[in-house]
């Protein structure tokens, strides 16, 4: 195991490994003890009860965090024409077509995310072993493949997020930085709960949500109670 620092160490007493805390008091003690002299990223994590290998317990999508997530995120778009003009006049980065894919298959990646028309994709697919892997593959579940190129620009600019779970059921979402209020924190959290809570499979029975928690970059996992999220 990786060998603690101090800073992190000290910052870890204050956490009781053992104990849920309130939504309130997780969101207090993750800006507590952060350790990193940069405005460190918060993320939420959720542990579901879910199997992703079965098709409809394999969850992907998008939702808009209320206060965005504090980053700028760089958009790409792929698409011609005049979709890549709205694309343009619509906040977005970069947008057009061959020339970004040929960029891409030579080695750039100076963006966060790509949105791409559906006519499109059969290009884009080609570089599937590049953009897989990077999690960059435009998807129709997470609203990334659409012909309405400018609302999705502005959700995505504003702090929409993508969320999937990985192999063992979890969900990793980005929800703010430290110096976010606690109630702008809070409520970024809340949203993408109760998105969870929405697109809870049918077929999972028993506990959906095993547990939560927050953390902040380098910082300590501070377990929360997600009977108070909600």
């Amino acid at each position: 195991m990786a060998k603690r620092g101090k800073k992190y160490l000290e910052a870890a007493k204050l956490v009781d490994s053992n104990k849920k805390y309130s939504l309130d008091e997780a969101v207090e003690l993750v800006k507590k003890t952060s350790t990193v002299k940069f405005d460190a990223t918060v993320e939420a994590a959720f542990r579901l009860n879910i199997d992703p290998r079965k098709a409809e317990q394999n969850l992907r999508g998008a939702v808009s965090l209320p206060h965005g997530t504090g980053k700028t995120v760089r958009v790409l778009v792929i698409a011609r024409g005049a979709k890549a003009k709205e694309a343009l006049d619509a906040g977005a980065d970069y947008a057009g077509d061959a020339e970004y894919l040929e960029k891409i298959k030579m080695g750039w990646f100076e963006f966060d995310m790509i949105i791409a028309t559906p006519d499109m994709m059969g290009e884009l697919g080609k570089l599937g072993r590049v953009l897989g892997p990077k999690g960059l593959m435009p998807n129709p579940k997470t609203g990334t493949v659409t012909m309405n190129i400018e609302q999705t620009v502005k959700e995505f600019k504003a702090g929409k997020v993508e969320y999937r779970t990985d192999k063992v059921g979890n969900i990793q979402v980005p929800v703010g930085k430290v110096s976010f209020s606690d109630e702008a924190l809070k409520e970024n959290i809340q949203a993408i709960y109760r998105q969870l809570l929405r697109i809870k499979p049918s077929t999972v029975k028993g506990v959906y949500v095993l547990s939560a928690n927050v953390t902040s970059t380098m910082g300590p996992g501070v377990k929360v109670d997600s009977s108070t999220i909600a």
